[in-house]
């Protein structure tokens, strides 16, 4: 058979182990997701384009793996953007190929034709067209590279029909057959254009281009910095590290990550997809109070987070303290607070080098560990609390203790969604690395099911617990006709309070008025059943032990599942809103 762009394409990413490619289809875009299944790359396709971009995201940041997302041109393309956005501040490595018009046409007005490129730019780190089946291979590799390269983040491929199908095909399309029958100067002139731009456009032979994988570049750890930071770890009395997202991009090394984290001897708080490094219970993983400590410690390590509102925008932080910083990305590195050692490197790789090179006693730290455990049990014993009370509903904390001491170790958690997704995040401990996944700093509502079938494919044997606010459920609930048509047996839990619950808290408050913020307590568990999924209703507490247990019970038979809880209002987050 004669080889297309479409092959190529489909032979680069086979090259790079992508198992799975996500994709909603279109006439632009049919040859790669034709050739992708030829070659036993799984065709993921969805129900909205952004969907693909979140289960390419999220398939990347629990393998290592370069996500891979199709769609078709225009509409296809825009329905992206805030996936897009969100891998970029993520800082995930997705390439996006988009269709495009073909390209004798493109600016003509064809159906579906805009000017993508100029549209993406500054969502990206790179966006390229392919102006030539000569450029398929570079073109492809390179997005691999850059994607991965540096600060991971996305990559636009524009991927014009004509140069995606055969050179025959093509060739055909514009008119091979009629080329005698071209009369008159002006038909011939533009015979003579067309006959030059497709062989142009195909001057290269398809069945000699082959992949050709680049290295990944990363910033290099500098020997003397590392030096420099055990020396002031030396001096510290009451150290403190925030390790985020970026330290999880070394998935081959977390192991060496966690060794050295527990030799370290400091006491720490985990953010992002760092949550659940240390697993459920290890004694210096501070959950609570956290600028607190950040002001009373004397030196802080932040391993792969930025001083953004997160931490205040450096100014949680006590301002004598001296501030270490490693990060992949020289504007993180320096955003807001200068470090007093800032190190451009990856901080996976600066942590194992930290512990390896220092000598410090766990013991030195006694003190100032065993203040942070009883600030930390203190807020734990207020929760605690807090879930006893009753409510109209289901008392929120209660439920996701109960559920905390439900999940097996193996156990991955989705999180979308505000208040109640909030309130799981001071509640359910990750068991493992690379077992908790949220939108990240873009705060992004409705990446749920996107995440959820790109961590149940990364994480097939795991149970994957779909955290979602009943506001967010509404953005990708149609997602579980994706997940029954791809055997992905999502837990999906919906906390259902008819409301916008983080935004009113805050609304009502200051303008007595709850205008936009009023859902209606849906049957969402419905929504599931009409699909051929299992829907649970879920109104009494005493009833949540037997409804975790039969949701169980269905996804280990296959078969999707969806628990709407019926929750009551708290004042638990009361004040929340962030800026």
């Amino acid at each position: 058979m004669t080889k297309s762009g479409g092959d190529i394409i489909a032979d680069i990413i086979k090259a790079h182990e992508v198992p799975f490619v996500f994709a909603l289809c279109g006439g632009h875009i049919s040859p790669i997701l034709v050739s992708c299944k030829e070659r036993g790359i799984g065709v993921i396709d969805v129900r909205d384009e952004k969907n693909a971009v979140f289960a390419a995201d999220a398939f990347a940041r629990f393998t290592g793996i370069p996500g891979i997302a199709v769609v078709t041109a225009g509409p296809g393309v825009t329905n992206t953007i805030t996936a897009m956005k969100n891998a970029q501040m993520a800082q995930s490595p997705v390439i996006l190929l988009g269709g495009s018009a073909a390209t004798v046409i493109k600016g003509r007005g064809s159906l579906q034709d805009i000017d993508q490129i100029s549209l993406v730019q500054s969502i990206v780190k790179e966006a390229v067209t392919i102006n030539q089946n000569c450029d398929i291979v570079p073109v492809l590799e390179n997005a691999f590279h850059v994607a991965q390269s540096g600060t991971p983040g996305p990559v636009f491929i524009e991927c014009p029909i004509d140069l995606l199908y055969s050179e025959e095909a093509v060739r055909e399309w514009y008119g091979k057959s009629d080329a005698d029958e071209a009369k008159g100067i002006k038909s011939r002139l533009f015979r003579f254009y067309l006959d030059r731009h497709v062989n142009k456009m195909f001057a290269c032979d398809f069945e000699a281009m082959k992949p050709d994988p680049k290295l990944i570049s990363i910033p290099d750890l500098k020997a003397e910095k590392v030096q420099k930071a055990v020396s002031m770890l030396e001096k510290a009395k009451n150290p403190l590290m925030v390790i985020g997202s970026q330290s999880m991009l070394c998935q081959s090394r977390v192991e060496e990550l966690v060794d050295a984290v527990d030799k370290l001897g400091i006491p720490y708080y985990l953010t992002g997809m760092a949550r659940g490094l240390m697993g459920s219970s290890h004694p210096l993983h501070m959950r609570h109070q956290r600028s607190a400590a950040l002001k009373k410690a004397d030196l802080v390590i932040l391993a792969g987070m930025p001083c953004d509102f997160r931490l205040g925008y450096g100014r949680s932080i006590n301002s004598k303290a001296d501030l270490i910083s490693a990060n992949r990305n020289r504007e993180d590195l320096n955003l807001n607070r200068k470090p007093d050692l800032g190190i451009l490197a990856d901080p996976c790789e600066f942590l194992i080098d930290l512990a390896r090179q220092s000598n410090l006693r766990k013991e030195r730290f006694e003190s100032w560990c065993r203040e942070l455990i009883e600030a930390d049990q203190v807020r734990d014993d207020s929760i605690a609390k807090m879930g006893r009370e009753k409510l109209a509903g289901i008392n929120p904390i209660l439920f996701f203790q109960q559920l905390n001491a439900f999940l097996e170790d193996e156990s991955v958690i989705v999180a979308d969604g505000g208040d109640f997704v909030a309130t799981a995040s001071y509640i359910l401990r990750p068991r493992k690395p690379l077992s908790w996944i949220d939108p990240g700093a873009f705060g992004t509502l409705g990446v749920g099911a996107g995440f959820a079938m790109g961590a149940k494919l990364s994480r097939s044997d795991s149970e994957v617990w779909l955290i979602y606010g009943d506001g967010a459920a509404g953005y990708s609930l149609l997602e579980v006709d994706t997940f029954i048509r791809h055997g992905l047996p999502v837990i999906a839990v919906i906390g259902n309070d008819g409301s916008w619950a983080q935004i009113a808290r805050d609304q009502v408050v200051l303008f007595d008025d709850d205008v936009g913020t009023v859902l209606n307590r849906s049957h969402y568990h419905k929504v599931f059943e009409g699909f051929g999924a299992k829907g649970l209703l879920l109104e009494r507490e005493e009833d949540i032990p037997g409804v975790l247990q039969e949701a169980r019970e269905h996804a280990r038979k296959g078969i999707p599942v969806c628990i709407n809880v019926m929750i009551g209002t708290s004042d638990f987050r009361k004040g929340s809103i962030s800026m």
